[in-house]
């Protein structure tokens, strides 16, 4: 399993989760820490500028561990409604578009996986990141107006 942070410039941070574990909340709070260092390192000034947090409602991102990891690196997270796919970026825009380009290949490890995996997402470029969030603003926007229903799949 692999989590995904990225912004309108472009891959920040991958990480990938030993086959067979699951994501807990203290996990998920050392990734926000490892987060952070990503973007000081990747997107300097971006910290000082404020950084907006979007994640679904997963246990371990609403953990109390998850939320104050969050807080403590200064993140400011955004609301997100009950599971609603069509406000989870990686689901709705990026994970699909990967999908597509390493469907029918046949890999020898999981090393080559997380290198295929690893290429694609990083070989994309700036238009490609900033048309995914403007599709997240869109997405959002007719969320509320529908008051939370489900969107469209």
């Amino acid at each position: 399993m692999a989590s995904v942070f990225w912004d309108s410039q472009g891959i920040i941070m991958v990480d990938y989760l030993e086959q067979g574990k699951t994501i807990t909340g203290d996990h998920y709070a050392l990734l926000l820490v490892k987060l952070r260092y990503a973007i000081k390192d990747k997107r300097r000034g971006k910290l000082r500028n404020g950084v907006l947090l979007l994640h679904d409602n997963a246990s371990s991102h609403s953990s109390r561990v998850a939320v104050a990891s969050a807080k403590q690196c200064g993140f400011e997270l955004l609301p997100h409604p009950f599971y609603l796919p069509d406000l989870a970026p990686s689901d709705f825009y990026l994970f699909p578009k990967l999908k597509e380009n390493i469907r029918g290949q046949v890999f020898d490890s999981e090393d080559d996986v997380m290198s295929a995996v690893d290429t694609r997402l990083h070989d994309q470029d700036r238009v490609f990141y900033k048309h995914g969030l403007k599709q997240l603003e869109k997405r959002w926007l007719k969320c509320i107006d529908v008051y939370d229903d489900y969107v469209e799949k």
